[in-house]
């Protein structure tokens, strides 16, 4: 039943201009922010081979390519994932799908598996981007494999925590508000982090990052304290949805 409710998500997320839409807009202003890094290398090649271990193209291309991606997508995910519970609450299918003879734990993986499809999807075009490097010459394919490997992670959480918020209300709009909020909020916890009072309580703080995890992949590096980091965010807010769930199919 995962993977049925699943591929009900994903058919419905194709089904809608929406989907299509951000596959558009995402893919246009990564490809102009990848195409300009791609002339700035090329302008500055010439000094570049000069130098004693000069970056070579991926390490000055990729992880601008990832850091951009990182934003662009913080800004898109909400507007995938308001819909997933708040909209079935709204038109009051909600109680039907908690009536069917599935666990919660199956809708809520379902859910989440079918978003998850759609944003891999989104990570597959992006991949195609530096992979096209390789026409004029060598990538670095351990740096790239690491970077893509730390965005799947920050995709995976982020979608976890949309589903969360989509479950907390019946308005998809206040749902991919309070996703955005959420998200951002991490992104202010690494700000904080690198305060005066970081010796202090800062510290902490911007360990609670999301994005402090992420910085490494983007730099070639595997941290298996970072990737469970992302792991257990994950855990986290799908089991928030699924007590949700439990609460709303009790409360029926």
């Amino acid at each position: 039943m995962i993977f049925t409710i699943a591929l009900r998500e994903l058919r419905t997320l194709f089904l809608s201009p929406l989907a299509w839409s951000i596959l558009a807009v995402v893919q246009l202003i990564l490809a102009f922010l990848f195409l300009a890094r791609v002339e700035l290398y090329q302008i500055y090649q010439p000094q570049l081979a000069a130098l004693d271990n000069a970056p070579g193209v991926t390490e000055i291309i990729l992880p601008d390519l990832l850091g951009n991606a990182a934003i662009v997508l913080l800004l898109v995910v909400p507007l995938l994932t308001m819909r997933l519970v708040a909209e079935e609450r709204r038109n009051k299918t909600l109680a039907l799908l908690l009536s069917a003879p599935v666990s919660m734990s199956e809708i809520v993986l379902g859910k989440y598996l079918g978003v998850l499809g759609f944003l891999f999807i989104v990570l597959a075009l992006i991949a195609l981007m530096p992979l096209s490097l390789l026409l004029g010459g060598g990538i670095d394919l351990g740096l790239m494999l690491a970077g893509f490997l730390g965005l799947a992670f920050l995709l995976a959480g982020f979608a976890a925590v949309g589903l969360f918020m989509s479950t907390l209300t019946q308005h998809p709009t206040v749902a991919a508000i309070a996703t955005f909020g959420a998200l951002l909020l991490f992104w202010v916890l690494d700000w904080s982090g690198k305060g005066a009072d970081a010796a202090a309580q800062g510290n902490w703080l911007a360990y609670l990052s999301l994005f402090n995890h992420y910085k490494p992949f983007m730099e070639g590096l595997f941290s298996s304290a970072d990737a469970v980091y992302h792991v257990l965010l994950i855990a986290t807010f799908l089991v928030l949805s699924i007590r949700r769930l439990d609460a709303d199919r009790l409360a029926g």
